[in-house]
């Protein structure tokens, strides 16, 4: 038998460690030798800690949500016992979870299922064969050729086609070139890059040294931010691990192709998800956008012919090149071909991380994978494409998850976040939160990005903070289009999208503010009132006894009484209250 640990960060985070430390204790403890393989994220983020037991038959028994007391239930009943813990339970491999079922998996073929510090793994999983085929049997021109076929868009943001940004490098002159991977996921609730680097980092440096013959480079440079110190950690020792094996570094696999590969830490600013930003933080320079052209196809890094994907796109490379590009072009719709990964976030049952098939619908991916609203509660909006993309309305659900849809929507499709937002979300308060990430965000070089951002920020917490004035929704809309038309990066450019959106969807909610003054989910402070309801107080004296500035008065077993001029809105009294007297408003 096997032990398999979900060990990616959200594994981690929500106790991975302390469970293998408890299995591995258990082996000690029994004498009893079982192979224990760490793995990144299977997607199932809401189930970590995950623990697969996976028998002689190679039969699936997945355990979630498993603590140190379980792991050793799990170990001395099924390991020891042969009797899985059917309780536990919540997939096999004979009935995989809902979640897995409706999923195709490309990009995340490997995560959660291989060791991912253990090359042969990745081999077994027929690892390098696709680079294998490309350096012995293709021309550079035919692996671009394969892509175009398979219809691969960058998975980055911009949905550019991938073979034409290659081909582009290719036909390029010059005899020193690069290949440079965005790893900068700089997205509010978005992981899917980081979740790849962490459980399959051999499919990303695949595919960047399949690009590297595709264009004619020997380097690549993967610009990754800080903050993912494990992805980083498992770059490193899959780098190494490729170069023992020959299959990066000078000669590869004796065909006369060399490739290298280096590591840039980035200091986590989301303008350098934006490729000449990227580029010049890569060269040590503040990273900040300049004009194009020339792209960087022709003058990238270090002014030389450069080609920049994200992660998932290169992640996508050897299964579409292993496989031929017509099977790829097989899932999708006409236009946007293959398959996307989601971060699922936000107020939604099963977050964590799923791949689909484009051109699936919006609703089945919240309620059919995602498990539809935290606490059953209503569905209001689900925001994609980050902080430059925009929310999408219930009455949209039925929208299909591809680049042209979606951007219908007055979204974008973005890397790939989805947050989702139910009833008590208020959505003018959504639209300030993510102007506030983009306003602090903006390297500054753009005035209408720096100053115009700003701008559309003060109006938004003036009509937060109950002081919103007729007009307001004209000037933010005004400002708006300024923003995007002055703006040299796509930063700028798609940082009034939140506002545009909750505009044109929930301008009611805007006119609330504004007129009534009043917040219709309850969530902005300053427009709440909190009231004692005479029929439902018992005078128990508990809120009077927590309000921090004794607001409220009354005696004991009598109505109490909130003085509106001394209340800070804390909510407090409405928290401790075991008799729903207190009232917002």
């Amino acid at each position: 038998m096997k032990l398999r640990v979900g060990f990616g960060s959200c594994g981690i985070a929500a106790g991975g460690r302390k469970v293998v430390e408890k299995l591995e204790a258990e082996m000690k403890n029994h004498g009893q030798q079982v192979e224990l393989i760490l793995t990144g994220c299977i997607g199932m983020c809401f189930y970590e800690p995950i623990v697969d037991v996976i028998d002689n038959n190679d039969k699936v028994y997945t355990y979630a949500n498993v603590t140190p007391e379980k792991a050793e239930e799990i170990f001395n009943t099924h390991i020891l016992g042969g009797k899985p813990l059917e309780q536990y339970i919540v997939s096999t491999s004979d009935k995989p979870y809902p979640i897995l079922s409706k999923q195709v998996r490309i990009a995340l073929k490997n995560c959660g299922i291989i060791n991912p510090e253990n090359l042969d793994d990745y081999l077994a999983k027929d690892g390098y064969k696709a680079l294998a085929k490309v350096i012995k049997e293709m021309t550079p021109e035919g692996v671009i050729e394969e892509v175009k076929v398979s219809g691969l868009r960058g998975r980055g943001g911009a949905g550019f086609p991938t073979w034409f940004k290659w081909n582009a490098a290719n036909k390029s002159k010059g005899d020193i070139k690069y290949v440079v991977c965005n790893a900068d996921e700089g997205d509010p609730g978005a992981f899917m890059d980081r979740s790849v680097l962490e459980g399959d980092p051999h499919a990303l440096l695949e595919g960047m040294a399949i690009c590297g013959y595709a264009i004619g480079a020997r380097e690549g440079h993967i610009y990754c931010r800080a903050e993912y110190p494990l992805a980083i950690k498992r770059l490193e020792i899959a780098i190494s691990e490729a170069k023992k094996k020959n299959l990066l570094g000078d000669n590869i696999m004796g065909t006369g192709f060399s490739f290298d590969m280096h590591i840039k830490k980035g200091a986590g600013a989301f303008v350098c998800g934006e490729e000449t930003a990227l580029i010049a933080s890569l060269e040590g320079e503040r990273g900040m956008p300049r004009l194009k052209p020339p792209f960087p196809a022709q003058s990238g890094f270090w002014a030389k012919p450069t080609n920049i994907n994200n992660v998932e796109t290169f992640a996508n490379v050897p299964w579409i090149l292993f496989n031929g590009g017509k099977a790829y072009a097989a899932y999708g719709t006409e236009k946007s071909k293959g398959t996307k990964v989601f971060a699922l976030a936000g107020k939604i049952k099963n977050g964590g991380l799923v791949e689909v098939p484009m051109g699936m619908k919006l609703r089945e991916v919240i309620y059919d994978i995602g498990g539809g609203i935290a606490n059953d509660k209503d569905f209001k909006a689900v925001q994609m494409g980050g902080p430059s993309g925009g929310c999408i309305p219930k009455e949209l659900l039925d929208t299909p998850v591809d680049y042209d849809s979606i951007t219908k929507t007055g979204a974008i499709m973005g890397s790939g976040g989805m947050i989702v937002m139910d009833e008590d979300t208020c959505m003018v308060d959504m639209a300030r939160f993510f102007l506030d990430f983009t306003c602090k965000e903006s390297c500054g070089k753009c005035i209408y990005c720096r100053i115009g951002t700003k701008r559309m920020l003060e109006i938004l917490e003036r009509i937060t903070a109950g002081q919103g004035r007729e007009g307001d929704i004209e000037k933010l809309q005004e400002l708006a289009v300024s923003v995007k038309d002055g703006s040299l990066c796509g930063l700028g450019q798609t940082a009034p999208n939140p506002v545009l959106t909750t505009i044109r969807y929930f301008r009611h909610e805007y006119e609330a503010h504004i007129r009534d003054k009043k917040c219709p989910a309850k969530i902005c402070k300053p427009l709440l009132t909190y009231t004692i309801n005479a029929d439902a107080c018992k005078g128990c004296t508990l809120c009077a006894k927590k309000c921090a500035v004794q607001a409220i008065t009354g005696k004991p077993k009598q109505l109490h009484v909130i003085d509106q001029a001394l209340c800070t809105k804390c909510g407090n009294c409405a928290t401790v209250c075991r008799f729903n007297a207190v009232g917002i408003e």
